[in-house]
């Protein structure tokens, strides 16, 4: 009995350990192609010398958060890793890990909508118009 509640917090764990970094992979993947929509923004809403700079400067903001909070994903990570090797078992730490990493993610998941947002308000209402088309087909297609 003990050999099977041993067995069963140590796949949990490794399950645990390896969604996590799954998902981190996964998020960091998808944050390093260019997306549908920056190349609806840069290619095909043909803006004007003002909103591309403006623009370019949104974008260096989110740059600098998004490599910031993704520095964090990866540091919940290594936490996990550490915790997971340490105990073998589904402890505190880990569940602390676990938290930070879902935290930084769902803080990764605002900024980008906020910087959705942002470039959004640069737009003219036709190139509006275009840019919400592509932002609610990548969110019924793809996690932001």
């Amino acid at each position: 009995m003990v050999r099977s509640i041993v067995l069963t917090l140590v796949l949990s764990v490794v399950v645990a350990a390896f969604g996590a970094w799954g998902g981190a992979e996964y998020v960091i993947h998808r944050l390093q192609r260019p997306t549908p929509l920056h190349q609806l923004v840069h290619q095909k809403l043909h803006l004007s010398t003002e909103q591309q700079g403006r623009i370019a400067g949104i974008e260096r903001d989110h740059a600098t958060r998004q490599t910031a909070l993704e520095a964090e994903m990866r540091a919940a990570n290594a936490d996990l890793a550490q915790a997971f090797q340490q105990d073998h078992a589904y402890t505190p730490k880990v569940q602390a890990a676990i938290d930070r990493f879902h935290a930084a993610m769902g803080a990764l998941q605002k900024e980008t909508m906020m910087h959705v947002l942002a470039m959004r308000s640069v737009l003219t209402p036709a190139q509006a118009a275009q840019f919400d088309e592509t932002v609610v087909k990548a969110l019924n297609t793809e996690p932001m």
